[in-house]
């Protein structure tokens, strides 16, 4: 484990763990997209080192975040990584696997779900050779439906469900959330350069919601020279150091 990693000067502090819980753009850009403003109870569904739930506290000071995961790892790290910043009034930490939702918690007990899930399916020879960074990466302990499913009964009518996930699975994400009644409302797409094909999908539902899909500017992460877009040096607040 190394030193503390602040995101931008006076903001949210983490602890850098070794092995799967880096400070993931992701996780970062997931945050920013997420309008969690009206949002009391938030549900982060499969955690982490618990930067998104860290950031969305950072975000919405009225929210209160619960932080799943199926690792003692994961939940351990976002606990400390919530107490270095000062959440704990804040944020929790549960130990569980979300495919037990209806054990963990009752029904439509959230405002809002969140997720920054595994990316690949299992097999598709994009894993990790080691047990806690393959779990972050594919979908050996969690499907795309399974996430849904969870999402679909732990959020209450009326209520928004948010993820990052990659482009060549957006049709998957759309007919996942679709099957278990929440409505795709929004998407951005998040592309490297100027250029370059997406290597992120950003995706809001309702759940409940009625039809209708709005499709958002597409967010740069850099500038046609390599330096970071305007928008980026927003979301984390460099300007506010520079």
């Amino acid at each position: 484990m190394t030193d503390f990693f602040e995101m931008w000067s006076g903001g949210p502090r983490f602890r850098h763990f070794d092995g799967a819980y880096k400070i993931s753009t992701d996780s970062v850009l997931l945050a920013h997209f997420s309008s969690v403003s009206r949002a009391s109870r938030i549900v982060d569904l499969g955690c982490g080192a618990g930067v998104l739930a860290v950031l969305l506290a950072h975000k919405s000071k009225d929210s209160t975040i619960t932080c799943v995961d199926i690792l003692p790892e994961a939940t351990e790290a976002a606990h400390k990584n919530i107490l270095v910043n000062g959440f704990e009034s804040q944020a929790v930490t549960v130990l569980g696997d979300l495919r037990e939702h209806r054990k963990l918690f009752k029904a439509e007990s959230f405002d809002h779900v969140v997720s920054n899930p595994p990316y690949f399916p299992t097999a598709s020879g994009k894993s990790a050779p080691d047990e806690l960074r393959a779990t972050a990466r594919d979908e050996r302990n969690c499907t795309l439906s399974d996430l849904c499913t969870a999402a679909s009964y732990l959020c209450r009518w009326g209520g928004i469900f948010s993820l990052v996930h990659r482009p060549e699975r957006l049709s998957e994400v759309f007919c996942a959330m679709s099957s278990v009644g929440i409505e795709p409302k929004r998407l951005r797409m998040v592309c490297h350069r100027y250029g370059t094909a997406p290597n992120l999908v950003l995706v809001e539902g309702k759940r409940g919601g009625k039809p209708g899909l709005s499709i958002e500017p597409v967010l740069y992460l850099t500038n046609p020279d390599g330096t970071d877009s305007d928008e980026v040096q927003k979301i984390y607040h460099r300007e506010m150091s520079t």
